[in-house]
């Protein structure tokens, strides 16, 4: 039988900050190797013959980012379905259910988090093959990892009676996340499993499951789908519709009501990476136990991890540390603290900060921009455009603007003209007029902005046409 990966995307990761931020989030990001965790996910799927195409679900901001991912891959998706917003994991695995169903009735749905990782990937492919016989039974199957230690930081599900002969067993109960006590007699119990989130099941039994705990839910999903229109490579569903959902985990809204719950005991070598000292546990660490990436010069230091994205990071005479550096932002932190990393970004968004929404470097789905120095009625950006792409037509009434070609080819509209500009070449553009900027080449197009006005904020922007139909 023929599996559909659904790849839950919608994920902030808000613990891995600064690395990871609202409009650049953990799931987008290389963490433990050069792929990103998104695309370990697919790779992970896409390795077995069982696996169909992915469905992934993702929300807007983050469409173009995943539809580059997955195409720097070669992998074509079998839809990207795009959440109007949040509304946990219930909604979302519905939305793809109903999708699936329009072209399978027996669709049979891999359920995963984009942004965990999972190191032995042919115990990975067994596991799922063992709950296949529980799904082909009727079952909503949900993977249970074999703990290696107390921890405090997971929900536990713990094991009834064998389902069967298929070697799963019926879910007893699901636990919220213990203390440290309780998680100490859980792993000496031997019969509990921390809830990895990942699930196999039938579409048409998970909406069953759902009408019948979750009504509302079911409903509105439905009808969300049922207006659901296609916006370029994209599935956009209902507004109005889906956001009358109630906002619920999948674990909240079915598994712990349903009487069809099974769990396959799983050690898979997997992690959600929740947090930083997470993520040191599953990286290669050297002799003293250190984690690092980047330019990092370490002395006498033991048990920390060290990142360094954008400059030379030293570290002396400690332990158990945590330093991520950013070109805008550094945290640092005893490993114990970990968890409390998402105070802070909560103090960024009470002091109406933007370190936790955007890096320096901003991704649009044409290329980027970074800000290189900014001032009183001025502003310096560094653009770069890919191979074949271009911005909006636009124009701004409180900014102007002049842009300087550094290499690649420019094809700039400004009013009526339409002017082809090389390396080292410029142009400007005065407040009001409309104008677009294209690279006709094959190769990425660098080029340098100076802005000068009264606002220059991003929004001061009105956009006449635009290819990826962005309001």
């Amino acid at each position: 039988m023929k599996i559909y990966p659904v790849i839950l995307s919608g994920g902030a990761g808000t613990r891995l900050w600064p690395l990871s931020r609202a409009a650049y989030p953990k799931q987008l990001l290389p963490l433990v190797s050069e792929q990103t965790m998104l695309q370990e996910t697919v790779a992970r799927v896409c390795a077995w013959p069982e696996a169909l195409a992915p469905l992934v679900v993702c929300g807007n901001e983050h469409r173009f980012m995943i539809a580059e991912q997955l195409r720097e891959m070669d992998v074509r998706p079998h839809a990207i379905v795009l959440e109007p917003q949040g509304k946990n994991t219930a909604p979302a695995v519905a939305a793809a259910a109903l999708q699936l169903m329009r072209q399978d009735p027996d669709a049979v749905m891999l359920v995963l988090p984009a942004d965990h990782v999972i190191t032995n990937r042919e115990a990975f492919h067994e596991a799922v093959r063992a709950a296949m016989r529980s799904v082909e039974q009727g079952a909503l199957v949900t993977f249970g990892i074999t703990p290696s230690k107390p921890e405090t930081g997971y929900g536990y599900i713990l094991r009834g009676a064998a389902h069967g002969d298929t070697g799963n067993f019926a879910v007893e109960r699901f636990v919220e996340k213990p203390d440290l006590e309780r998680a100490q007699g859980f792993v000496a119990d031997g019969r509990y499993y921390w809830n990895s989130g990942m699930f196999l099941l039938r579409a048409r039994d998970y909406l069953e499951e759902l009408e019948l705990h979750r009504p509302l839910i079911a409903a509105a999903v439905k009808d969300a789908v049922a207006k659901a229109y296609t916006d370029l490579d994209f599935c956009r569903l209902g507004e109005a519709a889906f956001g009358a959902s109630p906002a619920e985990s999948i674990d909240y809204a079915v598994m712990e009501n349903t009487r069809r719950a099974v769990v396959v005991p799983a050690d898979i070598g997997w992690s959600d990476v929740g947090s930083w000292s997470a993520l040191q546990e599953v990286m290669p660490a050297d002799a003293q136990g250190n984690v690092t990436r980047g330019d990092v010069y370490l002395d006498g230091v033991s048990n920390s991890l060290v990142r360094a994205e954008s400059r030379m990071v030293a570290v002396l005479g400690l332990q158990d540390l945590i330093v991520v550096e950013t070109d805008d932002a550094v945290l640092v932190a005893h490993k114990d603290k970990a968890q409390d990393v998402k105070g802070v970004v909560d103090q960024l968004k009470d002091k109406k900060r933007s370190e936790h929404i955007h890096h320096k470097r901003v991704y649009r789905p044409w290329g980027s921009y970074e800000s290189v120095d900014a001032g009183d009625r001025f502003q310096v950006k560094r653009i770069i455009v890919k191979p074949g792409e271009k911005l909006s037509l636009q124009m701004h009434y409180h900014r102007a603007e002049h842009w300087v070609v550094v290499s690649g080819s420019a094809l700039v509209t400004r009013g009526e003209e339409v002017t082809l500009l090389s390396e080292n070449e410029s142009i400007y553009l005065p407040i009001g007029v409309t104008h677009r900027l294209e690279n006709p080449g094959k190769l990425p197009l660098h080029l340098i902005e100076v802005q000068s006005g009264s606002y220059l904020g991003e929004d001061d922007i009105v956009r006449f046409d635009d290819v990826y139909k962005r309001a």
